[in-house]
């Protein structure tokens, strides 16, 4: 932060009202009308303290349902966060004290309503105990019965170690030599799943070998996608499906380069073509997640299918 900068965030603190509301959000993510109720402030005034901190970048907000919850926003700058810091250490007042105590009881209010009512409209991000997606994808898992299988880009083998028990036999690829150990590794004692070195792009598989192909994050690491998608038609059995994600196209080079990702993702027209090239049907290619966060990466994900011989 230069001397301008840092000029304008003193300025920006200098009213009490904005000090207590950095210190209360710290402490807790809020409604406008729960931040109102501690700190005593009309609705309208919170409001008009919550932007001008918005805009400073100070404060985050997100939407769950018909709420919207308000954050310090913390680490996006070094020099801001020890200016921060300082104020706060500096700081021994009955106001604040007081507004931590009215924040507990808020905060017991809402609770009040029961664990469900609380997180309404968000659920998926909230934690409950023994509520996680590792036990919700494991619950699912014994749903399927996937035959013989394909994990291309396996990576260290997560997937594979949920699938194993639902599956006849697994294959899991992968190119990088130290994600290849750590599948072996962690998948060693299943039987019925083998760990290879291959290439996306060159199998080096028989024809018409499994019912299920997935490529899971697979395309953002290849520089030939119509190729790679080509041979995971051709070591589909007729019949078999294959269930790709990948991004969809972002302009954030920068933020995917540090994983090594060769493309900045695909539209659904790329993918559907891809597959509509090696000679599959397409069932579905649509977005399925959208990332809350900046910069918002998006997941699209298609199945299509081998047709009968």
């Amino acid at each position: 932060m230069d001397l301008h900068q840092t000029t304008l965030l003193l300025r920006l603190l200098a009213d009490s009202t904005r000090m207590r509301l950095i210190a209360l959000l710290e402490q807790e993510e809020l409604t406008v009308a729960e931040i109102a109720a501690v700190l005593h402030l009309a609705q309208p005034r919170a409001s008009t303290h919550l932007a001008k901190l918005r805009e400073a970048g100070l404060v985050l907000d997100r939407r769950a349902g018909v709420s919207v919850y308000y954050r310090a926003d913390s680490g996006q700058s070094a020099q801001r966060d020890a200016i921060l810091h300082a104020l706060r250490a500096a700081l021994d007042d009955g106001l604040l004290t007081g507004d931590r105590e009215r924040l507990a009881q808020v905060l017991a209010q809402r609770r009040a309503g029961g664990w469900a009512d609380s997180v309404a409209g968000d659920m998926e991000r909230h934690y409950s105990p023994g509520r996680t997606w590792e036990t919700l994808a494991r619950a699912m898992m014994q749903l399927l019965d996937t035959g013989s299988v394909l994990d291309v880009a396996s990576g260290d083998g997560v997937l594979a170690e949920l699938l194993a028990p639902h599956a006849q036999h697994i294959v899991c690829v992968d190119l990088g030599e130290r994600v290849v150990e750590a599948a072996r590794l962690r998948l060693g004692k299943l039987r019925n799943v083998e760990v290879l070195r291959r290439d996306m792009h060159a199998l080096e598989l028989p024809d018409a070998s499994f019912d299920l192909v997935l490529m899971l994050h697979a395309l953002t690491f290849s520089a030939q996608p119509a190729r790679a998608v080509a041979e995971a038609a051709r070591v589909l059995k007729p019949g078999g499906r294959l269930l790709l994600t990948t991004l969809e196209q972002h302009p954030h080079a920068a933020a995917v380069a540090p994983y090594g990702h060769l493309n900045q993702g695909f539209h659904c027209g790329d993918l559907t073509g891809y597959a509509h090239q090696a000679g599959l049907a397409v069932s579905t290619c649509q977005r399925i997640s959208r990332e809350r966060r900046a910069p918002h990466f998006a997941v699209l994900a298609l199945l299509a299918r081998k047709p009968d011989a």
